[in-house]
């Protein structure tokens, strides 16, 4: 999946679950949102990241680490949002 459009779209999801939810999806829960195959919506994580956008990969993994400004990995810089603190950023 290389059409900027589609990587687009992709970003927007990940970006929207994890301001939703406090985590990145599973690409599975990608695959059902794009209406595409599981291998499709992995595939489609790992051409987002190698766009060059400041985000990664867990290393060795398809689990999504971080995707500015928000981090799928606790760190020590906690985002708080009208008093619920259920984020980290990167």
């Amino acid at each position: 999946m290389t059409d900027p459009k589609a990587l687009d779209g992709v970003f927007h999801y990940l970006v929207t679950r994890m301001v939703t939810t406090g985590r990145a999806p599973h690409y599975t829960e990608l695959a059902r949102a794009l209406g595409c195959s599981v291998e499709e919506a992995r595939q489609a994580l790992h051409d987002l990241m190698n766009t060059g956008l400041p985000g990664w990969l867990h290393p060795g993994t398809d689990y999504v680490g971080t995707l500015p400004p928000l981090s799928n990995v606790p760190t020590q810089y906690r985002v708080t949002v009208e008093g619920q603190q259920s984020w980290t950023a990167q």
